[in-house]
C-alpha cells in the first residue's frame, strides 16, 4: 500500500477548521490535490500541468500545506540542477466536513472534465429524479456511502488509468406548482 493509502487507512471524519474549509473552497486547489494524490510534484509541474504562474500556483500549495492536504516530500534535483520540492496530497481532503455548501468541488468536476479528450466514448454521465420516503433516502445514501467507501479503501493499482467519480445528492428547488 502506497503512504497515501496507509494515511487514508487511519483518518477518521473531522470538521473541518474555518482555514481547512477555506483552502478546500477552492476547485483550483481541489485540482491540485487530485494531480498529487498518486504522483509527488513540484510547484512547477503542477503549474506546467494547470496553465498557471508559478508564482500562483505557489500561494495555492502553501496554503495546502499549511492546513495538512498536502506534504512537501524530501527536495530533488530538477532541471539544471536547481533543487526542488515535490508535494504529495495527504489524503486528508477525503475526510474534512466543511460547514458550507461550496461549488469548488463543481468547479474542478467541470475543469477535469473538460480536459477529456472529446473522442473518448467511455465517459459515463447520468441524472436521476428521485421521489424516496425518509427511509429509503437513508437506505440509498448509506449504500452509496458503502460503495464508494469499499472502492476508496482498495489498494492502488499504480499501472491502471486514473477515472475520476463525482457524486451529488442534493434536493431540488421547489418548482412551480400548477396553478401558481
Amino acid at each position: 500500500m502506497t503512504p497515501a493509502g496507509e494515511r487514508r487507512a487511519r483518518e477518521q471524519p473531522f470538521d473541518a477548521s474555518d482555514a481547512e474549509a477555506k483552502a478546500l473552497a477552492s476547485g483550483l486547489r481541489l485540482r491540485i490535490l487530485r494531480l498529487t494524490l498518486d504522483e509527488p510534484l513540484t510547484n512547477r509541474e503542477i503549474a506546467d500541468v494547470l496553465g498557471l504562474n508559478p508564482a500562483t500556483c505557489l500561494h495555492h500549495v502553501r496554503t495546502l500545506v499549511d492546513t495538512g492536504f498536502l506534504e512537501a516530500l524530501e527536495p530533488r534535483r530538477g532541471r539544471r540542477g536547481a533543487r526542488e520540492i515535490p508535494y504529495r496530497a495527504t489524503g486528508r481532503s477525503w475526510y474534512a466536513r466543511t460547514p458550507t455548501i461550496s461549488p469548488s468541488m463543481v468547479e474542478a468536476f467541470v475543469a477535469e472534465l473538460g480536459q477529456v479528450p472529446a473522442d473518448r466514448t467511455d465517459v459515463t454521465l447520468t441524472r436521476l429524479r428521485l421521489r424516496l420516503p425518509p427511509e429509503e433516502l437513508a437506505e440509498f445514501r448509506r449504500r452509496l456511502h458503502e460503495l464508494v467507501m469499499e472502492f476508496h479503501d482498495r489498494p492502488r493499482d499504480p499501472d491502471a488509468e486514473p477515472w475520476s467519480f463525482f457524486l451529488a445528492l442534493h434536493p431540488e428547488a421547489l418548482s412551480a406548482q400548477p396553478g401558481d
